[in-house]
């Protein structure tokens, strides 16, 4: 049974920094693509940042703020955001991937809160 296991999350001032990680266990293939996505209070969920055999991609919104990166021995990925604003509260959600019709698997969430 595949699982994500996100973490990372909390409460965090303005113009600090997080790190959240997700770990996939329980995959029999290979994983392709694993992303980050994000839920803001009252709104539909928003792509962040995504990365595949080593390509990044950022939405315009955390671009030059957020890194994304992944462990493949680990089958774990990161988002290292810094210069966070009060806009990116919302809860995260990690996708990854898999297979050859490229499955799309979800962790449960994490919620980020940047508030003074």
């Amino acid at each position: 049974q595949v699982q994500l296991v996100e973490s990372g999350g909390g409460l965090v001032q303005p113009g600090g920094s997080l790190r959240l990680s997700c770990a996939a266990s329980g995959i029999n293939f290979s994983i392709n693509k694993m992303g980050w996505y994000r839920q803001p209070p009252g709104k539909e969920r928003e792509w962040v940042a995504d990365i595949t055999s080593g390509r990044t991609m950022y939405a315009d919104s955390v671009k030059g703020r957020f890194t994304i990166s992944r462990d493949n021995a680990k089958n774990t990925v990161y988002l290292q955001m810094n210069s966070l604003k009060p806009g990116d509260t919302a809860v995260y959600y990690c996708k990854v991937n898999v297979g050859l019709e490229n499955r799309p698997y979800w962790g449960q969430g994490t919620q980020v809160t940047v508030s003074a």
